[in-house]
């Protein structure tokens, strides 16, 4: 950035130049960020260190770029994409099939502290690819991306669960996708 190397994550100032003390080092691509309300900054994609400690695929860095070492649910591939919750539990889509350990294909979601959420059941998961998440108004949870189906319902690339990770049976629609989905925005009205 600005001929000052930096692996894969950088910070700028509202100016467009960059702050030259957060360099959190990724050693492989990021997918996704989300800030956190008091600062710190939520980060998943396919690197499996950051500033050279170990972290698969999930990190939370502090605000001024270091690693949160106190944070670390070791997901098992790609994390595409993060959502953060008013409550401050965390929800992710992906490539893995587990995360610290547990069965969560593809969906998962974490306590602020790192840990599973395990009230959260999505069932078998996903079957193929979550690529994006959105989190609707009244809790519910959007999925997109390459699979056909998610617990064990037939829901080719978009599905709403419920709070809880069960599919929403009243959000099937005759005609949806016929593709994968790699992206959702929730407008402000649901």
């Amino acid at each position: 950035i600005g001929d000052v190397p930096r692996n894969r994550i950088a910070r700028l100032y509202p100016d467009g130049s960059l702050d030259t003390n957060f360099n959190p080092n990724a050693n492989s691509f990021i997918a996704s960020i989300v800030l956190q309300p008091e600062g710190k900054i939520l980060i998943g994609g396919c690197f499996t260190t950051i500033g050279g400690v170990s972290r698969n695929h999930i990190a939370r860095l502090n605000p001024d770029g270091t690693l949160d070492t106190a944070f670390n649910p070791d997901a098992e591939s790609l994390v595409a994409s993060i959502v953060l919750q008013p409550d401050g539990k965390i929800l992710l889509g992906g490539s893995f099939a587990t995360v610290a350990g547990l069965n969560r294909r593809g969906i998962a979601r974490l306590n602020a502290d790192g840990s599973v959420d395990t009230g959260f059941d999505p069932g078998t998961g996903a079957s193929d690819d979550v690529l994006a998440v959105g989190l609707q108004p009244d809790g519910k949870i959007l999925l997109g991306g390459a699979f056909t189906s998610v617990g064990n319902a037939s829901r080719p690339y978009l599905v709403r669960l419920e709070p809880a990770g069960s599919p929403d049976n009243s959000f099937i629609g005759t005609t949806g996708p016929d593709a994968l989905v790699r992206s959702i925005a929730v407008l402000s009205d649901g």
